[in-house]
């Protein structure tokens, strides 16, 4: 029996033969699926590619010389097969968008030659002959392309002087999923987006209906002409879009008059008018405020806006426009706060009392009405004016007072009790709020008024309070660009005199007064600077030999 032996095949063409008869056996078929055909010959082609001598070039700093390179297909007998047309994958592959002969990640020093940087330009050869080593040996692209250019320094410390050598190779990448070629070229580097100001506004207002979109962007960003006019408001993460509802629209004169316009509904145009030298513009927006009315969990229900339109004329340029949104809980009145956090000059303390320990803080709904003073009138009659009383307001130091007439006919325990009532008010509180928007469940974080009584003894003589001093310590609490007042002490101080007794007929007047002061106890702002560096130096013992 004769045995004929098989024609030898290139190596690539001898792998992909005994591939391609490796899963004729496994899989019992003649012919393999047309799927796996294409991926084998895909693999054979790369394997060839990869086989292949790549481009050296030594001549020249950033010059290219490549060598003629001769591909081999690998070709196997397809029995029962159409023969099918060569790919187009062969062609010559694209040029690279970066140009690593030019790219140099280790020039750091503008016309300066950095050391050990072969690949900067500003180096000559004098500066290579001293270099040590190259820092940056090889430079190259992204590694995902099928095929690019790597450039490679290397030093020559046989010559004489050192020499720096350059190579300009192409890599080429076995993987089947590699990148052929680059069809996206803006994703290759980060376009700053361009600012509107006056120079360009209204080119970018011709782009794209005013908007800055991308051509390959699925998202459409103009209006369509079937949408109706209403303005609404999305609501994120939930795709329900609430209303806007124009509840105002006030207009402004240039005396700072307000119309309101009746005809919520249409928005005026802007008008400009040239009066003499000056040029107004009139219906311009000023002012904008949108109220969100929102649930328990957080829903928005409800969404108003109320605008202002004025007159700006050239002298008023440029000039500042004010929006606001304020986010309001449904079936619930807003709670005014002194302050968001800290204290607010001029806004009311906050103050109230524990009625049982373990409790909150309870307040009286009057804001105004929780710390109050004595208020002087006219009259000056402290009997005259009990009940009426001015609120200690953050940061405002204040007195007043009022003068008692005593007689006979009054016993001096019922005058010290009326003058005490008198000078703490109804319900003096036992405690601060530190800050303006303090919760009055947080009992421990309120400041206790520490309540202080001073008498003086005299023999037969009557104990009258005279003067209620209130005074009220704070501090700046937080950053040092935005520093918040907070209230760290509160303490009340209860001023007694002793009178004689009064004879039958005689009457006395006395003074009654009540003061609020308000003490900056913050302490001075140090530059804070870290610690010197410790140095443990050691040295031999020798060190000094044979000196000492």
């Amino acid at each position: 029996m004769l045995r004929t032996q098989p024609p030898r095949l290139p190596g690539s063409a001898r792998s992909l033969a005994a591939s391609r008869a490796g899963f004729r056996w496994v899989m019992g078929l003649w012919d393999l699926p047309p799927l796996l055909l294409v991926l084998l010959d895909c693999w054979a082609s790369v394997s060839a590619q990869a086989g292949a001598t790549p481009v050296v070039t030594t001549e020249g700093l950033y010059s290219t010389k490549p060598a003629p390179t001769t591909f081999r297909p690998a070709v196997s007998p397809r029995p029962h097969e159409t023969p099918r047309a060569p790919r187009p994958s062969s062609g010559p592959r694209p040029t690279p968008v970066t140009d690593v002969a030019a790219l140099c990640v280790c020039d750091l020093s503008p016309a300066l030659c950095d050391v050990n940087c072969c690949c900067d330009p500003d180096c000559s050869s004098v500066d290579f002959s001293v270099f040590s080593a190259c820092s940056i040996p090889v430079v190259m692209g992204d590694s995902q392309f099928c095929s690019q250019k790597a450039a490679i320094y290397s030093l020559n410390f046989t010559a004489d002087p050192p020499q720096r050598v350059f190579k300009l190779v192409d890599q080429i990448n076995p993987s089947i999923f590699c990148i052929h070629i680059t069809n996206y070229k803006p994703a290759l580097s980060f376009i700053n987006p361009e600012v509107p100001d006056e120079s360009n506004f209204d080119k970018l207002m011709k782009t794209s209906d005013g908007f800055s979109s991308n051509a390959e962007s699925d998202v459409s960003l103009t209006a369509k002409p079937d949408a109706p006019n209403t303005a609404k408001y999305e609501v994120p993460g939930s795709g329900t879009k609430v209303p806007i509802t124009v509840q105002s629209i006030t207009i402004q004169s240039l005396n700072k008059t307000l119309t309101r316009q009746e005809d919520t509904d249409v928005l005026r145009p802007l008008v400009l008018v040239e009066a003499g030298h000056d040029k107004i513009c009139t219906n311009v927006i000023l002012e904008v405020k949108y109220s969100l009315m929102y649930t328990d969990a957080g829903e928005i229900v409800k969404a108003d806006v109320f605008v202002l339109l004025g007159a700006v004329s050239s002298a008023m340029v440029p000039f500042q426009q004010k929006f606001e949104i304020y986010f309001i809980q449904q079936n619930t009145k807003p709670v005014p706060l002194s302050g968001n956090p800290g204290y607010v000059v001029g806004l009311p303390l906050a103050a109230g009392f524990q009625p049982q320990k373990g409790s909150g803080i309870m307040q009286t709904t009057n804001r105004y009405g929780q710390l109050t003073l004595l208020r002087s009138t006219a009259e000056q009659d402290c009997l005259a004016i009990a009940g009426i009383r001015t609120p200690v307001l953050f940061g405002y130091n204040m007195q007043s007072g009022c003068k008692l007439r005593l007689t006979k006919a009054i016993t001096c325990r019922l005058v010290a009790q009326k003058v005490e009532s008198l000078l703490k008010g109804q319900g003096f509180p036992d405690y601060v709020a530190p800050f303006g928007n303090s919760q009055a469940q947080d009992v421990l974080d309120w400041v206790p008024v520490h309540f202080i009584t001073q008498t003086s003894h005299m023999k037969d003589s009557c104990q009258l309070p005279v003067a209620l001093a209130i005074e009220v310590k704070w501090t700046k609490y937080g950053s040092l660009s935005n520093p918040q007042a907070k209230i760290v002490n509160v303490t009340a101080n209860l001023i007694s005199s002793s009178f004689p007794e009064t004879n039958s007929g005689n009457k006395r007047t006395i003074l009654i007064s009540t003061a609020v002061t308000f003490v900056d106890v913050s302490a001075p702002a140090e530059a804070g600077f870290r610690a010197r560096p410790t140095i443990n130096a050691r040295l031999p013992f020798n060190f000094f030999f044979p000196f000492v």
